[in-house]
């Protein structure tokens, strides 16, 4: 598996598949803002030259925010989001970042565990975070 950065021509290869094959929260628009934005940086999993994962994160001043983990739905439980997540952590060391934080849905139990693994702590909840129902909690990364 090759990590590298997202260029447009990679959205644009996955513009067609982005809602059936991801997942339909981050849209081809939202996502080619987000390239635009000199603010964000995001990473793609690629296999055999097709993209199987894509991650962001924002950085304002030494905080980081990852925006998302998405894996293809048929390529998850293969640790591609880890991947993506420890090489988001090390651009969060190489730009300096004193944290990384995160919100993630009180139900994902799979990214809950994985952001456990790399040392991410519950800081706490944001109550009816994802469509005004469901509690997100909150996680920070220090030791970056």
């Amino acid at each position: 598996m090759e990590i590298t950065e997202m260029t447009l021509e990679d959205l644009e290869a996955m513009k067609d598949t982005l809602y059936s094959d991801f997942d339909n929260f981050w849209s081809y628009n939202v996502l080619k803002q987000e390239l635009e934005n000199e603010n964000t940086t995001y990473l793609v999993a690629k296999e055999n030259n097709e993209v199987v994962g894509f991650a962001g994160l924002s950085i304002c001043f030494d905080e980081a925010t990852l925006n998302n983990i998405v894996v293809k739905k048929s390529c998850r439980g293969r640790g591609i989001g880890g991947e993506l997540l420890e090489s988001l952590i090390e651009m969060c060391a190489d730009l300096n970042a004193k944290s990384f934080t995160l919100e993630v849905n009180v139900n994902n139990t799979p990214a809950i565990n994985l952001y456990e693994k790399f040392g991410f702590k519950n800081l706490g909840i944001r109550k009816k975070y994802y469509n005004n129902a469901t509690d997100a909690i909150i996680m920070t990364k220090y030791d970056l």
